[in-house]
């Protein structure tokens, strides 16, 4: 990994770039688009161009659009229950223990988060809370397999109060859903699984299919396509936000593990070749003994080759003078998660502003928040923890004002609400409040 001394250059190297980019595709894209559609396109033309199909041709679009896009046949586009069932006959008793004492913390969690209804019967107003009625999952099934990702999006849901969960994960082929994917939509209390993934399959939730019902919410993360598709969808249906690579900013001083730093980093590198680590520290030494560290683990991972590319060209190490300079450094880049390692972490965490997660100790690691830890991690990215958070509960939930304002205080108030209408050339809106006045007289 690149070591980068003092703040400004490693802002700078930080800040390049940053953001969603959602216009470029590599060459081998490029190309494969080419082939498919027949003229070089945008990555945003070519989801418009399938959220066109699927909405006016359906089911069609979606067999004959992943048939080219991801060489799939799927003539069953739903997965049955019979699959379901079997699909716990394929992964071990260890799997499955493992996925509902996930199950079980994330539940947990999300139902400590679960806000109420309230109502101030002086002041004459309160509020209702009302879940979603249906919400869809996007299960990426790519170069690895999510189950803790069906987990992470349909318990919030269902602790939300939605009535219909549904999910999309694609598939190989013409075969089923890999079956720990399968398993955990079973303890996670999914309605019903397809097995269709890219835009297609966000096209399908969005305006509904003769298979696939249309949703209110979409939710969890994908490749370009998967993220363009939802930001183009928005408004058609609601969506928990646009994610790109994942990221991770450890932080540090001479006091932490240099073994568990660059752990951490590599489990974050391996998900992606565009996958951001980041250490940010107050010392030398410590940056140049996780450096080696981080080199020497790449050489026994199983997908070395992806950590190894995203360390090296996504990844870097901050020298910078202090611990506060570094807490500033972490906010600006605003990451995924944020995890603090450096001696007595909880002094720092009122200083935290934009993070989609905060773990706190060398104990308290990001990993145990990709699966078992309990909050989503689904999470904000590419800087958009300056303004949005992490899946949840709230990401199903609406939140509807009441007024129901008692005849005095009406009365007490509507001669402030004639006088702003008035002012705002409503008069209408002012004649509404004072004709109330005139029925009192």
């Amino acid at each position: 990994m690149r070591i980068i001394e003092g703040f400004e250059e490693a802002k700078k190297f930080l800040l390049e770039g940053r953001g969603l980019n959602l216009d470029n595709v590599p060459q081998h894209v490029q190309e494969g688009i080419l082939k498919v559609f027949g003229s070089p396109m945008t990555p945003a033309e070519v989801v418009q161009h399938i959220l066109e199909r699927v909405r006016n041709e359906g089911d069609a679009a979606v067999r004959d659009l992943t048939a080219k896009l991801d060489g799939a046949d799927i003539e069953q586009i739903e997965v049955p229950a019979s699959a379901v069932k079997e699909a716990y006959d394929e992964v071990s008793e260890e799997l499955v223990d493992a996925l509902k004492l996930a199950a079980g913390r994330i539940r947990k969690y999300h139902e400590a988060c679960l806000p109420k209804g309230w109502t101030d019967f002086n002041e004459g107003y309160g509020q209702v809370v009302n879940a979603v009625g249906s919400a869809g999952a996007y299960v990426p099934g790519g170069t690895a397999l999510y189950p803790s990702t069906v987990l992470m999006t349909a318990i919030p849901a269902r602790v939300a109060g939605v009535k219909e969960v549904i999910i999309c994960t694609p598939t190989k082929g013409d075969e089923m859903p890999s079956p720990a994917v399968l398993v955990a939509a079973d303890i996670a209390g999914v309605d019903r699984i397809f097995r269709i993934g890219g835009a297609q399959a966000i096209a399908a939730m969005a305006y509904g299919t003769e298979s696939v019902p249309r949703v209110d919410t979409i939710c969890g993360p994908g490749n370009i396509f998967v993220t363009l598709a939802k930001k183009q969808v928005y408004g058609e249906v609601g969506i928990d936000g646009l994610y790109g690579p994942t990221e991770t900013v450890v932080i540090a001083d001479d006091t932490s593990n240099p073994t568990l730093c660059a752990a951490d980093l590599l489990a974050q590198a391996e998900h992606d070749v565009l996958a951001k680590p980041v250490l940010i520290t107050d010392s030398v030494r410590l940056a140049e003994a996780v450096n080696k560290e981080v080199q020497s683990r790449l050489e026994h991972l199983d997908r070395g080759a992806i950590a190894k590319a995203s360390t090296e060209d996504q990844g870097c190490i901050a020298v910078v003078a202090n611990m506060d300079e570094a807490l500033d450094l972490a906010n600006v880049f605003g990451p995924e998660h944020m995890c603090l390692m450096m001696k007595n972490p909880w002094d720092y965490l009122g200083a935290v502003r934009n993070a989609g997660a905060i773990f706190l100790g060398e104990f308290s690691h990001e990993v145990l928040g990709d699966y078992v830890a309990g909050p989503s991690h689904v999470m904000p990215t590419a800087g958009t923890a300056r303004f949005n958070s992490g899946l949840g509960v709230h990401t199903f939930l609406k939140f509807s004002p009441i007024v129901a304002i008692s005849d005095a205080t009406s009365s007490e108030i509507s001669n402030a609400a004639s006088i702003i209408a008035r002012a705002e050339g409503l008069t209408a809106h002012a004649e509404s409040a004072e004709i109330r006045e005139e029925l009192r007289d």
